[in-house]
C-alpha cells in the first residue's frame, strides 16, 4: 500500500492545500476525502479525476467534501461517467441535503445517486473495497452531533481524518496491531475538535514511534525537531505501507 497526500493541511492552513489523500494497492486509486482544495491540488500533481476508481469521504465538513461538486461535473461532462462514492451510511443522507444538493441539482437530475455511484458503507465491518485493501470505518469524536469516521486501512494503518485526543482508543489500535498512525494535529491549544500536538506528545513512546502528524497548521515548520517521536508527513511524498 501507498499513501501519497495531496494536501496536509488544516481547514485554514494556506500553504499546504487541505488534508486529502491519495491510496494505491495493486493499481486501486484511492481518494480519501475531496476537500475544497483537492481539485487544484489534484491538477498539480498531474492526476485527473478519470485517473481515480474512487473516493472515500470521511465527514461533512468542506476541507474534506468541497470539492465533490467539481468532481461529479467533471466526471458527467468530460468523462462521462459517476464515480465511485464510498461513504458511511449514516453520511449519504446529509451529504446530499445539506452539502451538494444546491449545487448539483439541474433538471432531472435530483438525486446523489444521479452523479455517483453510492457504495454505502456499515462502520465497524472491514470493507473490501478493491483485492489488498480492505477498510474499517470507526465513529471517532470530533464536532458533536456530527458523524465522523476515522479509517482502518487492512487493519494495520489507522487514519484519523479528524478526531479528538483519545489515547485509549490509540492505544487499543495498537494493541490490536496497527504499526501506522497518521494523525491529525492542531498546533494550538485549545484542541477543541482537534488533537493538539502537546496532547499528542503525551502519548507513549511506543505510540509516537508509530505516528505520523498531519492536517497541521502553517507553522509546522517552527515545530521542527519538537515532535517528540512522533513524525512530519510531507505533501507530495509517497510513503510505502507494509
Amino acid at each position: 500500500m501507498n499513501i501519497t497526500m495531496i494536501g496536509t493541511g488544516s481547514a485554514f492552513a494556506k500553504k499546504y492545500d487541505n488534508n486529502n489523500a491519495l491510496i494505491e494497492v495493486n493499481g486501486f486509486r484511492l481518494l480519501v476525502d475531496c476537500g475544497i482544495t483537492l481539485p487544484k491540488a489534484l491538477h498539480q500533481q498531474g492526476i485527473s479525476f478519470q485517473e481515480l476508481d474512487g473516493v472515500l469521504i470521511s465527514h461533512i465538513h468542506g476541507d474534506h467534501v468541497g470539492g465533490l461538486e467539481e468532481y461529479a461535473f467533471q466526471m458527467m461532462f468530460k468523462y462521462n461517467r459517476k464515480p465511485v462514492l464510498y461513504i458511511a451510511e449514516s453520511l449519504v443522507d446529509p451529504l446530499w441535503e445539506q452539502t451538494l444538493r444546491g449545487g448539483l441539482t439541474q433538471g432531472p437530475l435530483e438525486r446523489l445517486e444521479d452523479f455517483f455511484e453510492v457504495r454505502p458503507i456499515k462502520p465497524d465491518i472491514e470493507t473490501e473495497l478493491s483485492p489488498g485493501l480492505k477498510v474499517k470505518l470507526i465513529q471517532t469524536k470530533h464536532i458533536p452531533n456530527k458523524p465522523s469516521y476515522s479509517i482502518l486501512f487492512n487493519g494495520s494503518f489507522f487514519y484519523t481524518a479528524d478526531m479528538r485526543f483519545d489515547p485509549e482508543l490509540l492505544q487499543q489500535l495498537v494493541d490490536e496491531g496497527v504499526s501506522t498512525i497518521y494523525h491529525d494535529c492542531q498546533l494550538e491549544a485549545p484542541g477543541v475538535v482537534h488533537a493538539t500536538l502537546d496532547e499528542l506528545l503525551s502519548l507513549p513512546v511506543a505510540i509516537q514511534q508509530k505516528t505520523w502528524l498531519m492536517h497541521y497548521g502553517d507553522a509546522i515548520d517552527q515545530h521542527a525537531g519538537r515532535t517528540g517521536f512522533m513524525r512530519i508527513v510531507e505533501q507530495h511524498v509517497t510513503y510505502e505501507l507494509a
